[in-house]
């Protein structure tokens, strides 16, 4: 499998098991699983509500001794109400007592979005705090403070657009590590991988088999399947592969990062196995092809009249 390599020349897998939308009914036993499989990359995140059940996970299995913690990755993210330079750091240490750990191995600002305090999500333009009153330069500020007290070992950020890298990359030596972003197929966002190329930014792939299983209120009217897409079918016989190893593949192939989530047990071995093959140029040009900018999570779900927040997105 490929690894992403950071500046301090540590290594994080390129496949990971993602946990967002994992119910806290299923997401301790999945996480054990994909430990126990060879997994040594899990993404979290305050937000999805289950840290608590992945931290029992993580509590199991490095107690049984045949996992390590130092041997896996561990990423969070902090949540869009605790941006204030006061909360940061306290979400990251809840962040770490759900999990049962002592560090976080990436951390990074889930949104360049902010809330107030109190408000888990947002109903009306007065949950919001405007760019002014949680400036991300100060939000960042604390994630390097966290990095300084060894909370956390790198930081990042994710759903990131150009303009809002540059703008927060314009008040700090502190180059974020990582951005976190929808892609896949159909969203395969070229420019945004230069930019970060360029810049020694990691990119992750979140959503890369097009989260099918999120809410509805989420999904667009006859919304396209990358499952279904006959291009991908068609390389996945070639391969004698599944259409989520194809996806999964192209993702680690491009050089990035990629999180599928999943709490079956055969799914999460054969979403591993996705690093045995490889494909060939006529199968990358082919989904190369593909790419007509759809997005799967819009962040149209942060709109609300008179907010400061719409069209966060730059394309």
């Amino acid at each position: 499998m490929k690894k992403l390599k950071f500046k301090n020349g540590d290594t994080m897998d390129a496949i990971g098991l993602g946990t967002w939308k994992s119910e806290k009914g299923k997401v301790t036993e999945a996480v054990k699983i994909a430990l126990n499989n060879g997994y040594r990359h899990i993404d979290c995140a305050a937000t999805y509500g289950n840290e608590a059940e992945v931290g029992e996970a993580f509590s199991q299995v490095f107690k049984d001794g045949k996992v390590k913690r130092e041997d896996v990755w561990v990423t969070s993210k902090l949540w869009n109400n605790a941006h204030k330079k006061e909360d940061v750091i306290p979400a990251l240490k809840e962040t770490l007592n759900d999990l049962q750990l002592d560090y976080l191995d990436l951390y990074l600002i889930h949104w360049p979005v902010a809330f107030k305090p109190d408000v888990a999500f947002p109903e009306k333009a007065e949950d919001y705090l405007s760019l002014k009153e949680a400036p991300l330069i100060e939000t960042w500020n604390e994630m390097v403070k966290a990095k300084e007290q060894g909370l956390v070992k790198h930081i990042g950020v994710s759903n990131f657009s150009i303009p809002t890298l540059e703008s927060l990359m314009k008040d700090t030596d502190h180059t974020p590590e990582m951005n976190q972003v929808e892609l896949h197929p159909y969203l395969q966002q070229n420019k945004l991988l230069e930019f970060c190329s360029k810049n020694g930014i990691n990119v992750t792939a979140y959503s890369p088999l097009g989260s099918g299983d999120r809410p509805d209120a989420m999904k667009a009217a006859d919304e396209p399947s990358l499952l279904e897409n006959p291009t991908i079918i068609k390389i996945a016989k070639k391969h004698g592969a599944s259409p989520g190893q194809i996806l999964i593949k192209w993702s680690e192939q491009r050089g990035t990062a990629v999180i599928p989530k999943s709490t079956n047990e055969e799914r999460i071995k054969q979403n591993l196995m996705s690093a045995g093959f490889q494909l060939n140029e006529d199968d990358m040009n082919s989904i190369a092809d593909l790419d007509y900018h759809f997005r799967y999570v819009t962040g149209k779900f942060f709109e609300t009249e008179g907010n400061s927040y719409d069209n966060i997105y730059d394309d």
